[in-house]
């Protein structure tokens, strides 16, 4: 009788801790799409982190980022969407009220090739993209649309500004980004589904892939759930957040993805108790298990890339449910911590699971030697 009790109250813990897609209201399907990852280029904007995240340290006033953009196949039509486009190579020939991040010298880019090259590299033409979809119309998510046919066709959330230089002077966008293009405007308030606070639209019909409604840092802002099993899948987050950290820990992450033992002693001295606290922690020495809220917030502040933080810190909340989820490996554009370590096109994120990334990731972010570290300060010396 003991044996038995106590193998039912570990089923009970276990149920308690491991989220599912069920708990995430996400029907079943057997229908799965194929999803690819470019990093497009590398981005830094100087001494504009704060425009992002909080808090910002001593030193750590820069915000270096990854571009991804992803490619998803749906395999039962064959179609080829493009979720974000990254940044293009000429960003001088963005929109004045952009280019001027470059003229500037605020936004530097390493890049090589942009999104198209690349995937014509891969063997991918052009013509062979059904769709592209927009996360939301940054500079560095809609690369160079012009460069695709006008049989490649354009998906934006509804609130999205599609306002065009030259005729509104301080539009982020141009007339070239939309010139003969099918332009399809996804309306969230006759979405069928909503997961975990998000409503969601099935983009193919089977199940596959969801288009997710996540405003906040922009207006009509999008993130997608992609199938690539019958039981896992990638979320694609756009910027529904920007650093990690501002997802994590929180206490279910903590218990489905607990940190091994000698990150919990790196981070007693790699991060600061001077900027972050927990009930544990004392001075000089951080306590991770005991943090309850994520260690970074996103920028509420006046010149903020968040155009309503409110709404952007209830979308985060709501995708960091996904990111504690077991069967969800999230992927937000601008990932640092994961640069290293993603199986890069022509390889496929599918296998994730499987191969255990998202466990050997998630804390990547806390590393002392990882480029996404941002919780101690630094200074010219150092």
């Amino acid at each position: 009788m003991r044996r038995t009790v106590s193998i039912l109250f570990s089923l009970f813990i276990a149920c308690g801790t491991y989220a599912s897609r069920n708990d995430l209201g996400i029907p079943h399907s057997s229908a799965t799409v194929d999803v690819r990852v470019f990093n497009v280029a590398n981005v830094t904007l100087v001494g504009l982190a704060h425009t992002l995240f909080a808090p910002i340290l001593p030193g750590r006033e820069n915000s270096l980022s990854p571009v991804y953009a992803f490619l998803v196949e749906h395999k039962k039509s064959g179609k080829r969407v493009l979720f974000d486009l990254g940044v293009r190579k000429d960003p001088l020939n963005l929109a004045p009220s952009v280019a001027g991040f470059f003229t500037s010298g605020i936004a530097k880019v390493e890049q090589v090739k942009d999104i198209t090259e690349l995937l014509q590299d891969g063997g991918i033409p052009l013509a062979t993209i059904d769709t592209v979809i927009w996360s939301h119309t940054h500079f560095d998510h809609i690369g160079d649309l012009s460069k695709f046919p006008n049989t490649t066709g354009l998906v934006i959330g509804s609130e999205t500004d599609t306002s065009t230089y030259p005729e509104f002077a301080n539009a982020s966008l141009q007339a070239s980004d939309l010139a003969g293009r099918n332009v399809k405007k996804i309306d969230f308030s006759t979405a069928n589904h909503t997961f975990s606070g998000l409503k969601a639209v099935d983009y193919f019909g089977d199940g596959s892939f969801y288009l997710l409604n996540t405003p906040g840092h922009t207006h009509g802002h999008l993130a997608a759930l992609a199938r690539v099993t019958p039981t896992s899948f990638v979320a694609l987050g756009g910027d529904t957040f920007h650093h990690v950290g501002e997802a994590r820990p929180r206490p279910r992450f903590q218990q489905n993805f607990p940190c091994p033992a000698d990150l919990l002693e790196e981070v007693k001295s790699s991060i600061s108790t001077e900027y972050f606290w927990s009930p544990h922690s004392r001075d000089g020495a951080f306590d991770l298990p005991s943090r309850a809220a994520q260690l970074f917030t996103g920028s509420d502040l006046p010149d903020s890339f968040n155009t309503d933080p409110v709404a952007f810190q209830v979308s985060l909340d709501k995708l960091a449910t996904f990111d504690a989820d077991p069967d969800v490996f999230v992927l937000v554009a601008h990932d640092l911590s994961v640069r290293e370590s993603l199986p890069y096109f022509p390889a496929y994120l599918n296998g994730w699971q499987a191969s255990g990334l998202k466990e050997r990731t998630v804390w990547n972010f806390v590393k002392k030697t990882n480029a996404a570290s941002f919780f101690t300060p630094v200074n010219a010396t150092t």
